[in-house]
């Protein structure tokens, strides 16, 4: 499937908050998120509770140690929704 990005405002807020170390490794992620959302790379996985709390499937996708980026898709847009430690999932 082709793919469309959508980044929202609180992904760009914490991302422009990261480390320069935590924004190279986004990058480098970002070189297979954008071929392939679910890359084996990425370890993507549902995250429930906040699936539950916005009643559509959120994920999370691993860039290093304790750095995620929460997304979601509708048809063929994938919008990040923000980017951060674990505590992301509360």
């Amino acid at each position: 499937m082709n793919y469309r990005f959508r980044a929202t405002e609180q992904f760009w807020r914490a991302f422009y908050g990261l480390s320069s170390q935590q924004k190279d490794s986004v990058r480098r992620a970002w070189e297979f998120f954008k071929t392939d959302p679910f890359h084996s790379s990425l370890g993507v996985h549902k995250i429930n509770n906040l699936s539950a709390r916005y009643k559509k499937t959120i994920y999370s996708a691993v860039i290093e140690a304790d750095l995620r980026v929460v997304f979601f898709i509708e048809g063929n847009v994938v919008i990040s929704l923000d980017v951060g430690t674990h505590d992301l999932y509360r």
